[in-house]
Formats: C-alpha cells, structure tokens, sequence
C-alpha cells in the first residue's frame, strides 16, 4: 500500500503522515528529511555518489551510517535543502531512493512531488494546503527565535522555487485536497483518516487494491 502526501512547507505534511503511517500500520518516509540529509552531505564536502541514506522505522536519518537527524532541522539547512531539490541530479538520485524504499512494503511517503513524480501509482493521494500566513504562523511556533515578517518571507521565496517545474507542488488526478488553515492538527489528522480509509474502502471493493 502506498500513501502519498505532498503540500507546501508547513501545511502539516509530517505530523500527518507520521499520524497515518502509525494508524495504517506503515513505514513512513518523510522524503524532505532525505533531501535535508543530502544538502548537508554536500555542504560537507560529499560528493553525491558517496551519499548514502538510510531511512529508519524510528524516523532517524542515517547518513553514511551516521545519525544525523538532530542536524537536519535549522534554518540553514532549511534554505540549503530547498536549493539543493532543484538540482536535477540530486533528483534523480533520491527519486530512485524513494521508489526502493516503497517497492516492498506499505509506505506513507510525504514531500513536494510524491503524488505527481516519485509514486505517480499510489493508493491514495492527499495534499494538504494552508496560507502562507498560517504556515509562518507554525514555524515560528516551532522556531521562536526567528521573527514572524522573516519567517513569512523565507517561505514565500521557499513556494516559489519549490514550485519551479520538475512536477512539485502540483495537484495530480484522484488526489484529495485538505486546506488546513484554522484547523488543529487533530482535527486534520482525522480528516485525513477519514479520506485515506474510505479512498481505500472504495479500491477494495473495486478490486483495485491488494495488501
């Protein structure tokens, strides 16, 4: 089974995904933090073909065998990680990853072009949405030593190029949109139990679906 959810940074993809990969009983694959793992590779010197990933059910990232999880999530990294994914070789090396990753068992895999690119062929598809407002509104929550006004500025610079060609943040067929602005996560998170349990309600009795 294979659960794809893409959306803007910030609109709640991870607390989601990680809420339906814990119910559905499925790795979750948070493919940002892959990126993330990469742009820190490189600015360490790594060269790509001597990049190795590994994605672990407790959601730590290893790379090269190296934990590296705490190290993902600064503002640094945030703007590196998002200009390294426009990198068509970077890609490419981490698209192959992901298809791997979800060939041989269930996955909830979230990021930009999950739906569109990576698992064209999923189960279901959701895309969670929220105002950029909203959204800085979260992250500055999460990272309170930054200021709303540049908050708000480094995501909307970040849904522009995000948004620049290679299939990301775009809506594919069959794919069930959640705007989540002014809604707690649990009440997201229900909403998309919901979706996911009936999109897979309605392939098993169609016969589209084997688990």
């Amino acid at each position: 089974m294979q659960i794809a959810i893409d959306g803007p940074a910030g609109s709640g993809k991870t607390s989601v995904a990680r809420a339906l990969a814990q119910h559905f009983g499925c790795l979750f694959v948070n493919t940002g933090a892959m990126y993330r793992a990469v742009a820190l590779a490189l600015s360490q010197g790594r060269k790509l073909s001597e990049i190795q990933i590994e994605v672990r059910p407790d959601e730590r990232i290893l790379l090269n065998g190296q934990d590296v999880t705490e190290q993902l999530y600064t503002p640094e990294i945030d703007e590196l990680a998002s200009q390294t994914a426009t990198r068509p070789e970077v890609r490419e090396f981490l698209i192959t990853q992901q298809r791997a990753l979800a060939q041989h068992r269930d996955v909830v895999m979230e990021g930009r072009d999950i739906g569109s690119v990576v698992l064209p062929d999923a189960d279901v598809k959701l895309y969670l949405d929220a105002s950029p407002e909203e959204r800085a509104r979260r992250r500055c929550h999460e990272r309170p030593q930054q200021s709303y006004q540049e908050v708000l500025a480094q995501i909307r610079a970040r849904d522009k190029r995000d948004g620049q060609g290679f299939g990301r943040l775009q809506i594919a067929p069959e794919t069930i949109v959640i705007h989540t602005d002014h809604k707690s996560l649990n009440e997201v998170i229900a909403l998309a139990i919901s979706a996911v349990a009936s999109a897979l309600q309605r392939r098993n009795i169609s016969g589209k679906l084997s688990q």
